[in-house]
């Protein structure tokens, strides 16, 4: 194993350091997931080790699995995924064979996941004038190692690894954790290999002249039936089913830019493939491979970012940290009564306790966001029965936002890790050098995070509203003063009037870092800044310090730890983004938005039309390309969501669920899109169609004539 550099022992960065092989490239991997099962494999369908692999419930289950004809690795002709996310097909070719040039057989492989268990089929074509006898082998191996190890953490013990067991069409891989769980690996076939060892198949694949032949291989953890073109069909039919079932919740967007549509719809998929219908309802899981799992912020953005279209997910993510909120104080767990969870993980490591976060609560963010999002959803849908039985939860969270608040003496909400095994940082830059003071000096805790002012002021807001609809004027009269209190105390010890913009955070000593950083452009999008101090901070965001024609850097580049290839400190993360850009959209600034939103669509376009979890933050060069984030998460839920977050901002477009009303404001189209239909947009039992048509430098905003009537829609220019 290389040797773990103080970085890579960081729980919060993601980064793949079992070996000294060349990182990962997020766009050029492929991944499949069916709720806690994922696949992660290159574009010729290898599994390689690293970052790639099976995993099932946060363990790799499957670290190796090469396909080679001929005892060679074929030459990649394309791979790709289906618009639905379903399938994964890499088209390719022999390399020469024996008496056989190359190009002569075209090999298809296709893959799929369901009901945890991989589905592969290998379909061979000859393409000479006489029949072929073909070698195909796979080679395979499963390590069983926790998702933390997979990210670089070493560990002193680990379980046994059983020899593996062979029969005549499948072999058995099992380990025994220390956790004494038994986890196991089924590799079966359609055809018996001539050769099966323990960690290599191998076939003979007749193929007639102009024929074809297929060979189907299943991993799961058991063996349930031989695979056959019958169980591939059948798995596929019902993955596709049910994608198309979580695909039609909520409304589309459809534009007169194919390509753009193409973008949306991608976008669309990946947040349906993230979200796993767990016993509470839809949750979007947060990205893979690292954060294949229910994290608090992650969930609670993501909805956000989808609330205009389908707030069904904003209520199965309320319903499910509801459920798992805090209700005593614990120091490894980092919980205490009332605070909403940061992460939840079921691998081996986890459940012994080696690490906190089989159920983890070091988030300062989440417990304010959490109440934001409910405020949020009411209001998008006046549902207030939903909220009524949120309301002791809500009200449990805000006592922990007082009881920060009470401990501070400013009356911020800050932390500081409870035990040494959690997060050092606990915002959405969580990595241990995300927070510095001006000269680069890590600041001694607790830390009061800018960004997080903002989110318990935009909840105790939330709670003013609610708490009024409710009839308790009382309670909502004392939350809209606890929500001035916050401005006031911001706009006093976090502005930076010589550099027109506002600090990072404040140390253990309430001293500002003075360092200008995207995190206080979450501000904007609350709410919470003076229209001047606004002006000056989106200035400054949108200058070349943070513009960089991708996105904006999550720091300015004139910063000393200024660095467009970190995680944290100069890098572009969509979603940072997208908070950014609502937030200016909210303080009138459109125009600059439309480019904003253009940047991002073009960064798309260059990945595939995926965004990743972040990429570096290099300045746009006439005909280059962004530049990847070696190990990012590809597809991640709050990247995909970005998209819909500042095309919402362009739009100018809010719902009020307590009137039925929808609202457009100064209507924006993306640059280069002229027409721009909402499809299926629900306000409150009444379902329409919105259309947005550019009409000379202005864009106006009209309902189908089927819809009239049913839905009010009031449009401001």
């Amino acid at each position: 194993m290389a040797q773990l550099d103080e970085r890579q022992l960081d729980p919060a960065v993601a980064l793949a350091a079992l070996d000294d092989a060349p990182p990962r490239t997020p766009h050029r991997q492929y991944a499949l997931k069916d709720g806690d099962c994922f696949v992660v494999a290159n574009d010729r369908g290898d599994i390689q080790g690293r970052g790639d692999g099976l995993f099932r419930d946060d363990t790799r289950v499957l670290s190796l699995l090469r396909l080679r004809v001929g005892g060679r690795e074929p030459t990649l002709l394309g791979a790709s995924l289906s618009q639905d996310n379903i399938v994964f097909t890499a088209n390719m070719t022999n390399m020469p064979l024996e008496q056989l040039p190359q190009g002569i057989i075209h090999v298809e492989r296709s893959r799929l996941l369901w009901q945890d268990r991989m589905f592969e089929r290998i379909r061979l074509a000859n393409y000479s004038d006489r029949e072929l006898v073909v070698p195909v082998s796979l080679e395979f191996d499963a390590d069983f190692r926790d998702m933390f190890e997979v990210r670089g953490t070493a560990r002193r013990k680990r379980g046994r690894t059983f020899a593996s067991e062979t029969s005549a069409d499948h072999v058995v891989l099992r380990y025994e954790g220390l956790d004494t769980l038994v986890r196991q690996s089924v590799i079966s076939f359609s055809e018996q290999p001539v050769q099966l060892s323990a960690g290599n198949a191998e076939f003979r694949i007749s193929l007639a002249r102009r024929g074809g032949g297929s060979l189907f291989v299943e991993v799961g953890a058991s063996h349930v039936a031989p695979p056959s073109r019958e169980r591939h069909r059948s798995a596929a039919a019902h993955a596709r089913w049910r994608m198309r079932a979580k695909r039609r919740h909520g409304a589309t967007l459809h534009s007169s830019g194919r390509v753009f549509n193409d973008w949306m719809s991608r976008a669309r998929a990946d947040i349906a493939l993230l979200t796993t219908e767990l016993a509470t309802g839809p949750y979007p899981y947060a990205g893979i491979p690292w954060f294949s799992t229910a994290f608090g912020r992650d969930g609670v953005i993501s909805a956000l970012q989808m609330l205009w279209l389908n707030p069904g997910l904003a209520k199965g993510v309320l319903s499910f940290l509801a459920r798992h909120q805090a209700t005593e104080t614990l120091a490894f767990s980092d919980s205490q009564p009332g605070k909403i969870m940061h992460e939840t993980r079921k691998g081996e490591m986890t459940a012994l306790s080696e690490l906190p976060f089989g159920r983890y609560y070091g988030g300062v963010d989440t417990t304010p966001l959490y109440v934001h999002l409910a405020g949020a959803y009411a209001r998008r849908t006046g549902d207030m029965a939903f909220i009524d039985e949120l309301w002791p939860s809500l009200c449990a969270a805000a006592g922990w936002i007082d009881a920060m608040r009470a401990s501070h003496e400013h009356g911020f909400v800050a932390y500081q890790r409870a035990a040494d095994t959690g997060l050092s940082n606990q915002g959405w830059k969580d990595s241990s050098d995300a927070v510095f003071h001006a000269d680069g000096r890590i600041p001694q805790g607790p830390i009061a995070l800018v960004e997080v002012q903002g989110y318990a002021f935009a909840a105790y807001r939330g709670l003013a509203d609610l708490a009024s609809r409710r009839g308790d004027e009382a309670a909502a009269k004392r939350w809209a003063e606890c929500a001035e209190s916050m401005r006031t105390a911001v706009e006093r010890h976090f502005w930076m009037d010589g550099k027109g913009f506002y600090a990072l955070a404040l140390d253990g000593e309430s001293k500002p870092c003075e360092v200008r950083a995207s995190n206080a452009g979450h501000l904007l999008f609350v709410g919470l800044p003076s229209p001047e101090r606004a002006r000056r901070l989106v200035d400054q965001l949108l200058a070349a310090g943070f513009q960089t024609g991708w996105g904006i850097r999550t720091l300015a580049d004139d910063e000393i730890p200024f660095n467009p290839m970190s995680y944290h400190n100069g890098s572009i993360w969509p979603h940072d983004t997208a908070m950014c850009g609502a937030g200016m959209a909210r303080y009138g600034e459109r125009d600059s938005l439309v480019r904003l939103l253009s940047g991002t669509f073009e960064s798309a376009v260059h990945f595939n039309m995926r965004l990743p979890e972040l990429f570096c933050g290099f300045t746009r060069a006439p005909g280059e390309a962004p530049v990847a984030y070696p190990v990012a998460c590809l597809p991640q839920a709050w990247s995909s969501g970005s998209a819909f977050m500042l095309m919402q901002a362009c739009l100018g477009l809010e719902i009020d669920g307590f009137e039925n009303e929808i609202r457009v404001n100064r209507p924006r189209l993306p640059i280069g899109i002229d027409t721009l239909t909402v499809r299926r947009l629900r306000v409150g039992r009444a379902q329409v169609d919105l259309n947005f048509q550019r009409v000379g430098d202005r864009v106006a905003a009209f309902l189908d004539a089927r819809d009239e009537g049913r839905a009010p829609l009031v449009v401001r220019s």
